[in-house]
């Protein structure tokens, strides 16, 4: 049995920009890869609203750092044999980041957190590692986001070339999650169900490769 963990903000949990609430769970990225993939891959869905590569949100009521978070998640899921990396929308934040440059180094630091991650047993070997750029954000009429994103447009729009180039660099997989979906202009940032299944849709080939199947 294959494991494949997906590591993610908002748009691996599922949230629905329509209400606030969340996509059902058949219409989720991991869920939509889980099923096209078949019984013999177990995909994890690790999804969290507010997510950033690896930088703190002050404002939140949880800790949103992937960077720190990642190292247990690692040992609550180990053994894996790929991890989908398909963050940095929420670095777009001017109280966050607000570049795409910050994105990037943030996912770089995750790739080392996996390659030097000491595992629970000595069999294990590190997984692969693939990292897909979300969509860029779009325009919304939406005056709470598009405060909370302002400027994010622009710097979201050069995500998927600068973690191409960060793939090949380090050795990853790669996978650009906008040229599948859109998001929705509800928000500006979130997906519609349909968005958010052809992400699970379009990284079935790319998996499939990267685990050998």
């Amino acid at each position: 049995m294959k494991t494949v963990l997906c590591y993610g903000d908002s748009l691996t949990w599922g949230y629905d920009a329509t209400d606030a609430g969340r996509h059902a769970l058949e219409d989720r990225w991991p869920s939509v890869l889980q099923n096209a993939i078949g019984s013999g891959v177990n995909v994890i869905a690790e999804g969290l609203n507010g997510r950033t590569t690896a930088y703190d949100d002050h404002l939140a009521d949880c800790d949103r750092n992937g960077a720190r978070v990642l190292p247990t998640v690692l040992h609550s899921h180990a053994p894996l044999d790929l991890v989908i990396f398909m963050l940095g929308s929420n670095d777009m934040k001017p109280v966050i980041h607000g570049t795409a440059f910050g994105a990037v180094k943030g996912v770089e630091r995750l790739v080392k957190l996996v390659r030097q991650h000491d595992w629970p047993t000595d069999a294990a070997e590190a997984p692969e590692i693939l990292i897909a750029a979300p969509p860029p954000l779009c325009e919304t009429a939406n005056s709470a986001f598009a405060a909370m994103f302002a400027g994010g447009i622009e710097q979201s729009a050069m995500l998927a070339s600068l973690y191409r180039d960060l793939a090949d660099e380090l050795d990853c997989g790669f996978f650009d999650a906008g040229s599948v979906a859109r998001t929705t202009p509800l928000d500006g940032v979130h997906l519609d169900a349909e968005n958010t299944r052809a992400i699970g849709r379009g990284l079935e080939p790319v998996v499939r490769m990267m685990l050998g199947l």
